[in-house]
């Protein structure tokens, strides 16, 4: 093997590594922590300010629960994760 690809996989290693902790400290020093969207937080802070507040619009779809609400969060994510990869990538062949 060159060096040059014993050091891109030593670099994509300590990459791999980095990522799974970024991912799993926070998780470990906020278990039991509850996690909330910033939406619901806008809302109580409006209702607070406002009370006699009404929203102007509402949501064109209300997910059964919200396990349902996250799955479909998720795949948003990753479409758009995807499209982005998509032309970073395409834009790196060219």
């Amino acid at each position: 093997m060159s060096t040059k690809f014993k050091s891109k996989k030593k670099t994509n290693l300590i990459l791999l590594v980095l990522v799974v902790l970024i991912a799993v400290v926070p998780l470990l020093f906020n278990s039991g922590a509850e996690f909330g969207g910033a939406d619901g937080e806008a809302e109580g802070l409006i209702t607070e300010i406002n009370p006699d507040y009404e929203p102007w619009f509402g949501s064109l779809y209300k997910p059964a629960s919200g396990e349902i609400e996250s799955l479909l969060f998720s795949v948003q994510a990753a479409l758009g994760a995807g499209v982005i990869g998509y032309f970073l990538g395409k834009r790196k062949r060219d």
